[in-house]
C-alpha cells in the first residue's frame, strides 16, 4: 500500500471508532431519564478529539498537502503540469445530478430534525456514518464513480472536495459550537474548489494536467478498487463452477 493508501486506512479506521463511540453515547442517553443526545454536544470532552481530527483534515485540504491524494489537491498550481491540449468538458449534467442527490439526501434529514420527527443525536450519527462512507468509496467502492459520474478515478473527480459538505452541512442547523464550527470549514473548502474550477478547469481534466495521468500516480488507490472487483469476479466463478458440479452429481 501507498502512503496515500495508508493514511486513507487510518482515516477509515478513527472514522469508524468515532462512528461507534457516538453510537454508544447515543443509545446510553436514551437509556437515562433524559433520552436526549443534546447532552453529549454540551461535553467538549466528548466532543473535541473528533471535531479536532476534522477540523485539522479539512483545514490542511485548503493548501497544498503531500499526504493527500491528487484528487483533492490538483486544484493548486504546483500540482498542473499543463498539456497541449485543452480541457475536456466536464458533463454539468453528472454535476448536477450529484448536487441534487446530495441535497435530496441532507436536506431530508434537516427537514427530519425541524420537524422534530428525529433528534440531533440521529442527525450526528448520519454524519459519522457518511464520513465512514466517503472512505469506502476511495477504497474499495464508489457508487457514484460507478454510476453517476463515470470518472476514471479518485484523481480525476469533479467532485472529490464536495465530501466534507455533503458530510457535515446538515450540522448548520445544530446550535453548537462543534457543529457549526465544522460544518463552516466544510463551506469554506467547497467554495475554494468551485471558485478555482471556474478559473482554472484545465487544472481538473487528465486531457489538460499530466498530474493526472495514470503513469504519474503515485497513490495507487484504484489499484484496492482494481483487487476487489477481480476477487468479486473470482469468489463468482467459483461459486458458478460449484454449482455446475453439484447439477452434475445430481
Amino acid at each position: 500500500m501507498s502512503k496515500i493508501s495508508l493514511y486513507h486506512l487510518y482515516k477509515l479506521i478513527f472514522r469508524s471508532i468515532a462512528l461507534g463511540v457516538a453510537l454508544t453515547l447515543y443509545i446510553y442517553n436514551l437509556l437515562t431519564a433524559d433520552k436526549t443526545y443534546e447532552q453529549a454536544l454540551k461535553r467538549p470532552a466528548v466532543l473535541l478529539v473528533v471535531w479536532g481530527v476534522f477540523a485539522v483534515e479539512i483545514f490542511l485540504r485548503l493548501f497544498p498537502s503531500r499526504t493527500e491524494s491528487m484528487g483533492c489537491q490538483k486544484q493548486f498550481l504546483k500540482n498542473y503540469k499543463p498539456k497541449p491540449l485543452p480541457p475536456d468538458r466536464q458533463s454539468f449534467i453528472k454535476t448536477f445530478i450529484m448536487a441534487m442527490l446530495w441535497l435530496a439526501a441532507d436536506g431530508t434529514v434537516v427537514l427530519l430534525y425541524l420537524f422534530s420527527v428525529i433528534d440531533a443525536g440521529l442527525v450526528v450519527l448520519y454524519c459519522l456514518f457518511l464520513s465512514v462512507l466517503d472512505i469506502i468509496c476511495i477504497l474499495f467502492f464508489c457508487p457514484f464513480q460507478t454510476f453517476v459520474m463515470k470518472n476514471k478515478c479518485c484523481a480525476t473527480c469533479r467532485i472529490y472536495n464536495w465530501d466534507y459538505i455533503m458530510m457535515f452541512s446538515p450540522l448548520f442547523f445544530i446550535p453548537s459550537f462543534f457543529t457549526v464550527s465544522i460544518a463552516a470549514l466544510s463551506l469554506v473548502l467547497f467554495l475554494e474548489w468551485e471558485i478555482i474550477y471556474r478559473l482554472h478547469p484545465e487544472r481538473f481534466c487528465e486531457s489538460a494536467n499530466a498530474s493526472l495521468d495514470c503513469e504519474n500516480c503515485k497513490e495507487k488507490l484504484c489499484a484496492h478498487k482494481t483487487q476487489l472487483r477481480k476477487f468479486l469476479k473470482s469468489r463468482k466463478r467459483k461459486n458458478q463452477k460449484r454449482n455446475e458440479n453439484s447439477e452434475i452429481c445430481k
